[in-house]
């Protein structure tokens, strides 16, 4: 018995071990211009951003750069990629990834007449790699920032009002990812030396992104709009899908992911949609979902805390998580504080941007803000005030709340302008910071120094994005 166990196990060994068994590597083909290629670092074979993903990715992958400097896109361009032997050797890889990184180049004055033709010669390009018989997962990349002042060359201008619509179409269109690296490296100048080609370390924000990418595990079977009985009206959101509808009267909104995370995670915008929406941008490139109700100008009363909770269950019905990631720009901040203090459980963390957290700071105007007088009439129809002596004992902003706020022991972000002149820091919140602190809060603040209300956000979300998904509950 002994001995034909013993044989077993060396015939098992010997299949494992043979050439055959062993499972094939998942080839990545990196397609693009020279910041592909890796053109300006000391040394390409490894600085080079698909060089860089390789070692991210480890042995399991093969990545091959198929980057030539000058290339664009359009086929009428002054260097078509098209007719580049690096296209052919990419198509004859069989790739199961394809990275497309193009569009730099067709910025160049010499190129711009020909944009018309930009979205239909993408989609051409995406499907000569989607008929292959490796039916490739294809990803396409926004370009990184130019800081060039040179107008008839790559020209950032062209590039951000131009480029980026044209392959976030292409991108709704054939409902395929889209990654964008334009934000990741807007602030960061220093990384991109020449003003157009990222150095080592800014190919590397490049290659680390794209690891994540890879590496995230997906759920590409559900579709909360099969979920949604409500008649919707389908439009692009950046590249996304993003459904209209009422829901009990109620304008409503859903943008979907291109897959969703496993957990089907999301973040519920409170106001003022589409206003610098980079974090649900990015969070959508992550499998999150981007969920909006309308319960303007209602300041967070119990009408609109009840509207929310119907809306809550629908969204939970529908299978996403049990708890969200709240944002509250400006008044929205009302919106999101008041429903968490009363749905602690239902919050996985909240981001609060310029956030008024005193609604007698604004509309108010009763401390050094203007305020908005017809926003704080109609504040006092909201919450049934009849007079001057009810409103100065006005307590139903998160301000009064805070013990109901903490209790919920969900991590809490601000992104607030030192110079907000329309929502005073320190009537907003700096107090509300420091009362969360004294009672074990959890709360950060991330300063923009001199910066005024608008714009809200950061031009480039990460710090956001990787406190939210490190420190959400």
């Amino acid at each position: 018995m002994k001995k034909t166990l013993s044989i077993v196990v060396f015939i098992q060994a010997c299949i494992w071990l043979s050439p055959g068994f062993a499972q094939s590597k998942i080839k990545i083909a990196c397609i693009g211009n020279s910041i592909t290629y890796g053109r300006g670092v000391a040394n390409r074979e490894t600085d080079a951003y698909p060089a860089q993903l390789q070692a991210l990715l480890g042995n399991n992958y093969t990545v091959m750069n198929y980057g030539v400097s000058g290339t664009t896109l359009l086929r009428k361009g002054n260097a078509p990629y098209w007719q580049t032997q690096q296209y052919q050797n990419a198509l004859n890889s069989q790739p199961d990834i394809v990275f497309i990184k193009l569009g730099t180049n067709d910025s160049k004055l010499i190129n711009r007449a020909h944009l018309n033709d930009f979205v239909d010669e993408y989609k051409d390009f995406v499907c000569s790699f989607t008929r292959l018989s490796s039916k490739p997962r294809v990803i396409l990349l926004l370009p990184v920032p130019s800081f060039k002042k040179d107008t008839a060359q790559i020209w950032d201008q062209v590039i951000v009002r131009k480029i980026i619509p044209a392959i976030q179409q292409v991108a709704y269109d054939m409902n395929i990812e889209v990654i964008d690296l334009h934000s990741l490296l807007i602030d960061k100048p220093q990384f991109i030396p020449d003003q157009v080609h990222p150095d080592k370390t800014g190919l590397s924000v490049i290659a680390n992104r794209l690891a994540e990418l890879v590496k995230q595990k997906r759920d590409t079977v559900y579709d909360i709009f099969s979920k949604i009985d409500s008649a919707k009206k389908i439009t692009s959101f950046y590249g996304y899908q993003c459904a209209d509808f009422q829901y009990n009267g109620r304008n409503c909104k859903i943008v979907n992911p291109k897959w969703s995370d496993k957990k089907h995670s999301w973040i519920w915008r409170a106001r003022f949609w589409g206003t610098e929406p980079q974090v649900e941008i990015a969070l959508l490139e992550r499998g999150y979902h981007v969920v909006y109700c309308d319960v303007a100008e209602l300041f967070g009363n119990a009408k609109a805390i009840g509207l929310w909770n119907n809306y809550y269950s629908l969204l939970r019905k529908a299978g996403l998580s049990k708890k969200a990631v709240l944002e509250g720009m400006s008044r929205g901040g009302v919106y999101v504080y008041n429903w968490a203090a009363e749905n602690p459980r239902k919050v996985a963390f909240v981001y609060a941007d310029n956030p008024v957290l005193d609604l007698k700071s604004w509309p108010g105007g009763k401390g050094k803000g203007p305020g908005s007088p017809a926003n704080w009439e109609t504040l006092k129809k909201d919450y049934q005030i009849t007079s001057e002596e009810n409103s100065s004992s006005f307590a139903n902003s998160p301000m009064d709340k805070i013990k109901k706020i903490v209790k919920g022991k969900y991590p809490m972000l601000h992104v607030c302008g030192d110079a907000d002149e329309t929502v005073p820091m320190d009537e907003n919140t700096l107090p509300f910071e420091q009362k969360v602190k004294a009672l074990g809060g959890n709360i950060i603040v991330i300063h923009k120094p001199n910066a005024h209300h608008h714009p809200h956000s950061l031009p480039n979300p990460t710090p956001i994005v990787d406190l939210i998904l490190k420190l959400k509950k």
